[in-house]
This record gives structure tokens, sequence and C-alpha cells, in this order.
């Protein structure tokens, strides 16, 4: 077979949770603009919410979602990072602390509750746990061979991701706030930690999963070729984020800083007067 039968799918399961999340989304991001105007819900919020939803669907209804399940390992590696990287980056970033406001008291009840769980080194370390571990062989095959294992796998990604994005975006400030070099350190060891896996993929010479050996061969690849791209799109998109991130966050730091030395001269002033 050189050409896969591109489709979409209209799975009202898949579906459901992406549209209760934009009723939801929608519903709170008027009531915080009538509140809060511009300050509570934005345009960067409106954007960052579209794009949530683009990466979503394109993730779970789109050809992507059938080309990974039944011939490509590169194409469910782009469907992984759509919803174990950037949905929750893009979903974290269309959210607001006056969208959030119904749900602000609990989250603090739940980071209390965490104790000392609630650090930044947690989300490093579910992120990378998760991702390591659903990459084994043998939970690999089996989430390909069964939609219910399939389905906590996806989950399992999005919940990874938002634990990996919670502490450097924080539309609810916590007790922990990644601040300087700080941030610029956590999310280097982030996504350094994901280099021996795509390493592994791009340069292996055997095939880690046996469901790609079997199935059938599109566009001219072969099963361990196929699985090369797969660790090169993940290294791609890995490295693209990171740099991204570095300029956001360098940025954000002389902001801080020019901030606080207007503070300062200010306060400086109404010393001296």
């Amino acid at each position: 077979m050189s050409a896969p039968p591109l489709r979409w799918v209209a799975d009202p399961v898949v579906l459901l949770p992406v549209g209760l999340y934009a009723a939801v989304y929608v519903w709170r991001f008027v009531v915080a603009r009538r509140e809060a105007g511009g300050r509570g819900a934005g345009v960067w919020q409106a954007l960052a919410f579209a794009g949530a939803l683009v990466a979503l669907i394109a993730a779970v209804a789109s050809p992507i979602d059938a080309l990974g399940e039944e011939y490509l390992f590169s194409a469910h590696m782009v469907q992984h990072i759509l919803l174990g990287d950037i949905a929750p980056l893009l979903v974290l970033l269309g959210l607001s602390r006056v969208i959030l406001r119904p749900a602000t008291r609990r989250l603090i009840r739940i980071e209390r509750a965490l104790g000392r769980l609630a650090h930044p080194a947690t989300g490093i370390g579910l992120w990378l746990g998760l991702v390591y571990l659903w990459h084994v062989p043998a939970l690999y095959d089996a989430a390909l061979e069964h939609s219910a294992v399939h389905a906590l796998e996806h989950a399992s990604f999005f919940t990874a991701g938002v634990a990996l994005w919670w502490p450097l975006i924080q539309p609810v400030p916590m007790r922990h706030r990644l601040t300087g070099l700080g941030s610029l350190a956590y999310i280097a060891v982030a996504k350094a930690g994901l280099a021996a896996l795509g390493l592994y993929l791009v340069w292996s010479s055997s095939v880690a999963y046996s469901f790609y050996e079997s199935a059938p061969r599109v566009w001219g690849l072969s099963a361990v070729e196929d699985q090369n791209v797969g660790g090169a799109i993940m290294m791609v998109e890995q490295s693209i984020v990171l740099v991204i991130c570095f300029f956001v966050l360098f940025v954000r730091m002389l902001v801080q800083s020019e901030e606080e030395e207007r503070r300062r001269e200010r306060l400086e002033d109404a010393a001296a007067a």
C-alpha cells in the first residue's frame, strides 16, 4: 500500500469531552469578560483557547488518529505531542484568574493537601514518568490493541502535560512560583529529559513496537524508518518549544526586572519627598 485512506473520526465518545470543554470555557470567558473586561478574559486567552481546540480535534478526530492507530508510529508520535504537550500548554494559556474563579478555592485546597508534592519538580517527574512508561513496548502495543487502554494513555499524556506546564503558567497563583533563572532551568530539564528517548528512536535499527512491525507499510517507509521519523519529530518539537519558551521567559524576566526597578525608584522618590 503506497497511500493510506485519510479519514476523519466523528466518534461522539471522543468528541463529547472536547465539546464540553468548549462549552464551559465559552461560558466562563463571557462571564469573565463581563466582570473584568480584557483583564479577565482577553484576546490572547481567546486565541490560546482556539489553538487548544484545534490541537485536540487534530489529535483525536483528524486523519492523524487513524494513521497512528493503523499504520505509522510517526503519526502516533504527532498525536502524543498534540495531546501531551501542545494542547495542555494552550489550555492553560487560555485561562485567567477570573475565568477560573469558581475553581480557585478548590485548587488551593488541592495544593495544600498535596503538601510537598505541590512542587514544580513533581510536574517534571510526572510528565517524564508517564511519557517513558507509556513508551514501554508492552504498554504501547496494548494501547494500540485495546481502545480502553488507548483512552487511558491519552488521558495520561494530557494530565502529565498539564502538570508540566502549570508551574510555569499558573493561571491561579500557588505557593511555589518559578521566577528568573529557575523557570529557564525548569523547562530545560523537562525538555532535555526526553532527549534519551528521542535519540534512541532516531538512531534505532530495530523495531521497538511489534504492532507497527506487522502494520501495512505506507509512503515507502519501513517500520524502522517510520520509528526513526517518529523520534525525529519528538526531538524537533521539543527543541522548538524549548527555544520559544526560553525567548518568552527571558523577555518576561526583563520586563519584571524593569518593573521592579521602577517600583524601587518610586519608593525612593516618595521617601525623599
